[in-house]
């Protein structure tokens, strides 16, 4: 054995290198700046999106009705005297209850009717189940104008003028459609399996949707009910043409009533705005948690 042999025998295995100081970074972590960016870019659509509720809330504070004119003077007397006018001397408390009348039975209704038709149109294949969902989406071509005066001659050879089922059905004419296509993309997304394991343990077809299938598209069916119930509180025309009675009014109308030929109380319409905002943030708030997931999951599959 030579020296230079028996030196290296002594040296032993050589050293592993050693890591770097300086962690990687983790995954999902973002950069300062870009996280900056980022919340900064939030923090101003933020702004953007809120500033006309504080415009009109500040709006809303003005005790005469052309303060809109002089925003900078409504600093000098701000009052609640609007809200205390709007709720005390007009019928605010029934058009309150018309319009939850109205949103709901179309929440209720428009939703139970999209949902049965989206889920045939998903799971079953019956001769025009694509043409049907094609005609579904043709209705919505067809302009307000032109269908108030039909409308109003069905409804009225039927008595349904002046009553709270005139509007809801004309509501779920227009929130169906869109609805039925809605929840239909969002069953595609649901395993057929599901279906069949329903089968197997016994279910009949409508226990297997209302027992399996719904539980597991809640999130589709938030996202639908909020559209239906948005749609039902913000139409005007046919509520405007088919209600007659004041004590019928929807809010929609209701707001109207602050308008004539030659005047306008904005200060009025101001703080009645902020008020119906209450019923609709309450609802958007109940249903907000599933409202994302609903409206990406229902575009993954057509």
């Amino acid at each position: 054995m030579s020296t230079t042999t028996f030196e290296k025998a002594q040296a032993g295995p050589a050293a592993a290198p050693q890591p770097r100081s300086g962690r990687p970074p983790r995954r999902g972590r973002r950069r300062p700046l870009r996280a900056a960016l980022l919340h900064g870019g939030l923090a101003v659509a933020s702004l953007i999106a809120l500033a006309p509720v504080a415009w009109l809330f500040f709006l809303s504070l003005g005790p005469d009705k052309d303060d809109y004119l002089h925003p900078g003077k409504i600093l000098g007397k701000l009052s609640f005297s609007n809200y205390s006018f709007v709720l005390q001397h007009t019928g605010f408390f029934d058009w309150f209850k018309s319009t939850m009348i109205v949103a709901l039975g179309t929440t209720v209704i428009g939703v139970f009717v999209a949902a049965t038709t989206g889920y045939a149109v998903s799971r079953m294949r019956f001769p025009g189940y694509k043409q049907l969902m094609w005609v579904l989406l043709l209705t919505q071509a067809f302009p307000i104008a032109i269908l108030i005066v039909p409308m109003y001659e069905i409804f009225s050879q039927l008595g349904l003028i002046d009553t709270y089922w005139s509007l809801i059905i004309i509501n779920c004419t227009t929130a169906v459609p869109y609805s039925a296509w809605l929840l239909k993309g969002y069953f595609d997304t649901i395993p057929f399996e599901i279906d069949e394991a329903g089968r197997v343990d016994g279910l009949s077809p409508f226990g297997t949707f209302f027992r399996l299938i719904l539980p597991l598209a809640r999130p589709g069916l938030a996202v639908a009910a909020f559209y239906n119930f948005i749609t039902a509180v913000s139409e005007v025309a046919f509520a405007t043409t088919f209600m007659l009675d004041d004590s019928k009014y929807t809010f929609a109308v209701g707001l109207q009533t602050f308008v004539s030929q030659h005047d306008a109380q904005w200060n009025y319409m101001a703080a009645t705005a902020v008020l119906i905002a209450i019923p609709v943030s309450v609802f958007f708030y109940l249903v907000q948690k599933n409202l994302v997931t609903g409206l990406t999951a229902g575009g993954t599959k057509g």
